[in-house]
């Protein structure tokens, strides 16, 4: 009989202590590297348990902070709302309004504009792009991913090239246009669910392959029609309302 994989042993015994109550809910797990130590193995080794663990729904990987027991408790509900000329960030004023904290970590870098982008922008393939990618945190739990292009020539003279840095940053794309004399309006946008890919459930601490939102957004100028930031942004299916359109006031 062939004796089972290192990976796959390991695997049994985390699962076992976390079925037998050893790990509660919650609870952060040994390292990869502790892991490789203790079974004498390479940290590699552990990766590939945690992997089995994770595709399972025992686990949740948590990009840079480890791997952690998943809770049963279903959490709690954002409800994502069209706002028409939102001043500051839109997902901070949200989560306010629902009784969250909302932050943001974010890296931004110039790239070429690939087909797809230079499409949406209406800009010419390897034109110059400002690309910020965001990870969305509520009460210190990432919900939501982003990433967004802005065509360099629109904004490479002005403070506003970068979107988190300098006297206008985390205020929102309406806000930032505005300091150029752009005028955007309400954001366009496609909205269909899909499955989480690899490195999206790594970063929002979910199986892959599970539920989410994808939402293709862009502002426009509305003096010209313009293109002028597109973005493809992912919610977690399980965090997530979409609503649309907004009830009168009672009389």
């Amino acid at each position: 009989m062939v004796d089972p994989a290192p990976y796959l042993v390991i695997a049994e015994e985390l699962r076992g202590r976390i079925v037998g109550g050893e790990f509660a809910p919650g609870d952060r797990l040994p390292s990869v590297a502790e892991l490789g130590r203790a079974h004498g193995v390479a940290p590699s080794v552990g990766a590939r348990a945690y992997g089995v663990l994770v595709e399972d729904g025992l686990v949740i990987s948590r990009h840079g902070a480890g791997h952690y027991v998943r809770g049963q408790e279903a959490p709690a509900l954002l409800v994502r709302r069209s706002k028409r000329r939102p001043e500051d960030s839109p997902f901070a004023e949200g989560a306010a309004e629902q009784g969250a904290v909302g932050t943001w970590r974010h890296e931004s870098s110039t790239a070429a504009a690939d087909a797809a982008v230079a499409a949406r922008l209406e800009i010419v393939e390897g034109d110059p792009v400002m690309q910020t990618d965001y990870v969305y945190l509520a009460d210190d739990k990432p919900v939501q991913l982003a990433r967004s292009w802005e065509p360099i020539a629109l904004t490479g003279a002005s403070l506003i090239v970068l979107p988190e840095a300098g006297p206008y940053a985390g205020v929102g794309v309406a806000a930032r246009m505005r300091v150029i004399g752009v005028d955007v309006g309400e954001a366009v946008e496609r909205v269909r669910a899909r499955g989480a890919t690899r490195a999206e459930a790594s970063a929002l601490g979910v199986n892959p392959s599970a539920p989410v939102l994808f939402v293709e957004r862009t502002y426009f100028d509305q003096s010209n029609g313009r293109p002028v930031e597109t973005a493809d942004v992912v919610m977690r299916g399980d965090r997530w309302v979409a609503e649309y359109g907004r009830r009168p006031a009672r009389s």
